[in-house]
């Protein structure tokens, strides 16, 4: 099976962790699932920064069966269970060096029937603008876990550049001392599709 968009390569996900947040903003996520195709562009993700960040899922170096795939190589999809939803993140930072960026809002471009019926109910300006709300839009689950973002069926393509990026605090971070202060949000300025 050929992918309909061609995989950025392994090696756009090889650069700092900051860096790549802001690149990712305006690529294309795609998920080929036997419903069909749902993509939507990158509008918004939030970066954390591995062992000396209080927020993220491995500070201190933690390693856990659900962090593991934080300390592989850049470029794998890190996906985990928040309450009832499934988050998705891009595995950044050399391996063993576990960062992840999340993935939290998409501007909804291909799959909008398979996107609408997945979302059922909702407005279509609440499809996606949100990093639990685009996994169910696109059908990504924790089976995802682990995989390579380079390969079918889920991968991340070229889209287009943003015309501006602004960046702030990281949200539902509460309890992280200091690290929830941290400028490491990063969004298509005045997209619709930002959670908040």
């Amino acid at each position: 099976m050929t992918a309909k968009h061609q995989p950025l390569p392994i090696d756009f996900y090889h650069r700092p962790t900051l860096e790549l947040a802001q690149a990712l903003l305006g690529c294309l996520l795609v998920n080929e699932t036997p419903e069909g195709l749902a993509s939507g562009y990158i509008v918004e993700t939030e970066a954390y920064m591995g062992a000396g960040d209080r927020a993220a899922h491995s500070y201190g170096n933690r390693r856990t069966k659900r962090t593991e795939v934080m300390f592989a190589e850049p470029g794998r999809v890190y996906t985990y269970v928040m309450h009832t939803h499934t988050l998705i993140n891009v595995v950044s930072g050399a391996t063993d060096v576990p960062e992840a960026v999340l993935i939290r809002a998409l501007d909804p471009f291909e799959g909008l029937d398979l996107i609408s019926a997945r979302r059922a109910g909702r407005k279509r300006m609440e499809w996606t603008n949100g990093p639990g709300k685009l996994t169910e839009a696109l059908g990504i689950t924790r089976e995802d876990y682990g995989r390579k973002f380079t390969e079918l069926p889920l991968y991340i393509a070229p889209g287009v550049v943003p015309a501006e990026i602004s960046t702030g605090p990281r949200i539902g971070i509460e309890n992280t001392g200091e690290a929830r202060f941290r400028p490491w949000r990063f969004w298509v300025t005045g997209n619709p599709y930002v959670s908040r």
